[in-house]
């Protein structure tokens, strides 16, 4: 794997480089790497995540539990984003993409989340990038205009957000335990 070239790719998807979503979009050798990019930032990620939340003073068991969600999170996530634009692009606008090429697409326009390491305003610019770099991989993908692509992400980021919400309280209500339990032995 060529670990410049993705980076380059990176950094055209960042700047919005529609022609790169052509590329990507048409290039199956690129399915698992964009995999990878989600995997990697994901994993930095979840290890400052991990860092900041034991700097708070929650305990190793809650921080690992953020660490691993949070990953484990983000690449389902990736995974049901993708395939409800897939499937809503398709259904309700009669869009002309794949699975395949929603998921690579996607994978790159997951790059700028990884301002979210940046204090106090980096989780916006990151939300707010990564929604824009979003709708020009969908509009790319699906070979349509800019609005039926913010429909389709609307739609499919407000289902993702209720399933990541319901499972993550479950997960978040484990982890309290989990840390609860660490703690008391920790005490012994």
């Amino acid at each position: 794997m060529d670990f410049g070239a993705m980076l380059n790719r990176l950094i055209r998807a960042a700047r919005l480089d529609v022609s790169l979503y052509e590329e990507v979009e048409a290039d199956t050798t690129l399915t698992q790497e964009a995999l990878i990019v989600v995997a990697l930032i994901a994993a930095i990620n979840g290890i400052v995540g991990f860092i900041a939340s034991l700097a708070m003073g929650n305990g190793i068991g809650a921080a690992l539990i953020g660490l691993v969600w949070g990953v484990v999170w983000a690449i389902v996530g990736y995974f049901l984003y993708a395939f409800l634009a897939y499937f809503i692009g398709t259904k309700l606008f009669q869009a002309t993409t794949d699975f395949g090429e929603m998921r690579r697409v996607l994978g790159y326009a997951y790059g700028p989340t990884i301002f979210s390491l940046v204090p106090c305003v980096g989780w916006l610019v990151a939300l707010v990038w990564t929604v824009i770099t979003g709708v020009v991989a969908i509009r790319q993908a699906m070979d349509t205009d800019t609005t039926k692509a913010i429909i389709t992400a609307v739609i499919a980021v407000v289902i993702v957000f209720i399933i990541g919400a319901v499972v993550g309280g479950l997960i978040g209500v484990g982890g309290v335990g989990f840390g609860a339990i660490t703690d008391a032995f920790q005490q012994i």
